[in-house]
């Protein structure tokens, strides 16, 4: 098989959700240009919220890493369904923007942010090389710990 994002997908053994539809009144994507924007993902996994909590008291930075990689998995989600189904029209992705529910002490944002971009640098290979910012917040929709949003350039 040829080295494809879906082969990648499919020798790290992950399969894509469907896209989730928005919780509130925004949309999934915006495509500008060649530009696409994804709104923020929550680490959802068979349709439910996976990883809940603080970081620095109620999650741990692996369990947090997990919980981006589960962000990460949904960004490509929303990407391959604005794509019309099809993530080799992913030219690169730009800018990864990362927010972790954080106790006020937790200084290891970056490190849980490396969930996120580790796996799309493994699925994307260069095209995954990304600009990036990991951001402490006191608290995420529905308690999540972790929500991802990405900036792609469109082929």
């Amino acid at each position: 098989m040829a080295d494809t994002i879906e082969s990648r997908l499919q020798a790290a053994g992950v399969t894509l959700p469907e896209a989730a539809a928005p919780a509130a009144n925004y949309v999934p994507t915006v495509t500008y240009g060649k530009v696409l924007q994804t709104s923020g993902q929550l680490p959802m996994e068979n349709g439910a919220l996976a990883v809940t909590g603080k970081l620095g008291s109620e999650v741990d930075v692996e369990t947090g890493q997990k919980a981006a990689r589960l962000c990460a998995i949904n960004v490509l989600a929303q990407a391959k369904s604005a794509l019309g189904g099809d993530l080799s029209k992913i030219g690169r992705l730009l800018k990864l923007t990362v927010f972790v529910s954080s106790d006020p002490a937790f200084t290891e944002q970056h490190k849980v942010a490396n969930g996120a971009s580790d796996f799309l640098v493994e699925i994307l290979g260069e095209k995954g090389r990304h600009a990036r910012s990991a951001v402490g917040v006191p608290a995420l929709p529905m308690n999540a710990a972790v929500e991802v949003e990405a900036t792609f350039e469109t082929l």
